[in-house]
């Protein structure tokens, strides 16, 4: 067994990240929600476009009202109103005003805008009670961004910021990463599909949705190729064509020491380098780390990309805890994202007490609160072992009790890893 830790490290030194020349696709803004940018995104308009009112009111020239105040107001003749959308028409003269309007374009001779609310107007004048600063409310145009310049950088993430940012800069398709492909199998001949009647002694697999769940959430393109029997002919052939079609080859079951658990040979004798094959982890202790250089029998040549090979424990927790540990940091790097790879970890104080065997770092799953106080975790209830997945629901971190130590007594700090999003307790 290694460290969960050296794990990690090891996988990523592997992963070799996508691309642009060869791993970006285009696609319609509409669909760029949550994929990687591949290209930098250059934009030929300036931001603002030209200048512009922050405000409802009156563009003016400050020197002509910078002296304004309610016993000595200054009184302007209005020149013209600027309604969003539309050019001034004119150019402001000395002793005019011309009405703005929030977002409308300045006209050209005036520098300051002075809000509504410190002015009284008639029909054709307006007289200014309140001395404002220089170039108040004005909104210059390229103060926010200079056309030609670097707008949004390779490697972010599109949420709704940068895609209303693609929005307003008119790049209406933008290049992107394409989705990292991962193929997934179930290994076992006890194994059945959930639209199968159950018959004495077969298990329903669970552990093929979930991790096609979880590669999707984490931005991957999922292949969910079936279940394969415990037989080692049938699996080789399963293994070779998942590896010609995908860049993480995902399966559970089989790697542990049992009569039946064929796949660390099988993949030895497909070429494989076997990086580990067990983790001191608990959940999740057998696990299987491979890499595989270029080779005819996989299809592959030399230029390729080589696939990884993350044979996962048969347990469902304990593939889902494997998962959120070690697989979905190397989908972060593969996917094209520059940093920020690892699990992301909180200090939290633990409303249970959180016991461990000591020998290895031991995840337990609850939820975690986020509360006026900081973060607290709470235990999820029932049976805690890897096999029951059932009380897994609801899950949105796991809670760490490090090598060496027995247990963390309720109210103490724990470490805690998220795989999902805290629980805003706002009654705290």
């Amino acid at each position: 067994m290694i460290p969960a830790a050296e794990a990690e490290a090891l996988i990523l030194s592997q992963v070799v990240p996508l691309f642009s020349h060869h791993d970006a696709e285009v696609i319609n803004l509409e669909q760029a929600t949550g994929r990687i940018l591949a290209t930098e995104v250059i934009s030929h308009l300036d931001f603002p476009h030209w200048d512009n009112s922050a405000m409802d009111g009156y563009a003016v020239r400050y020197e002509d009202v910078q002296a304004a105040s309610a016993t000595n107001p200054v009184t302007l003749t209005l020149s013209e109103e600027i309604p969003a959308g539309k050019p001034p028409q004119r150019l402001l003269q000395p002793g005019e005003a011309a009405r703005i309007l929030t977002g409308s374009m300045m006209p050209e001779g005036a520098d300051t805008v002075i809000m509504q609310e410190v002015t009284e107007r008639t029909e054709t004048q307006v007289s200014v009670l309140e001395a404002p600063e220089p170039q108040q409310f004005v909104r210059h145009r390229a103060s926010y961004y200079q056309a030609g310049n670097p707008l949004l950088s390779p490697g972010l993430r599109l949420n709704a910021p940068e895609v209303a940012v693609l929005a307003a800069a008119q790049c209406v398709q933008v290049s992107v990463f394409r989705r990292p492909r991962v193929a997934i199998l179930s290994t076992g001949s006890e194994l059945v599909t959930p639209d199968q009647p159950l018959q004495p002694g077969q298990i329903v697999d669970s552990n093929q949705y979930a991790l096609a769940a979880l590669a999707q959430q984490a931005g991957a393109e999922a292949r969910c190729l079936g279940i394969v029997p415990d037989d080692p002919a049938a699996l080789k052939v399963a293994i070779a064509n998942a590896l010609t079609q995908a860049d993480i080859v995902l399966s559970s079951g089989g790697v542990s020491v049992g009569d039946y658990d064929y796949v660390d040979q099988i993949l030895t004798d497909l070429g494989a380098t076997l990086h580990f094959r067990a983790v001191a982890v608990q959940p999740g202790k057998p696990l299987t780390f491979a890499t595989f250089t270029a080779q005819d029998r996989l299809g592959n040549s030399a230029s390729s990309r080589s696939p990884l090979y993350f044979g996962l424990p048969g347990n469902p927790v304990s593939a889902l805890v494997s998962f959120w540990r070690f697989v979905e940091p190397a989908l972060r790097k593969l996917s094209g994202l520059p940093h920020s790879w690892a699990p992301t970890f909180v200090t939290a104080t633990t409303r249970q007490d959180l016991r461990s065997g000591g020998k290895r770092e031991t995840y337990v799953w609850g939820q975690l609160q986020q509360t006026a106080a900081g973060y607290e975790f709470m235990l999820a209830g029932g049976t805690r072992n890897s096999g029951n997945l059932i009380n897994l629901a609801g899950t949105n971190a796991l809670a760490v009790v490090p090598i060496g130590q027995n247990s963390v007594a309720a109210g103490s700090s724990v470490q805690v890893m998220l795989v999902g999003q805290p629980i805003l307790n706002s009654g705290q």
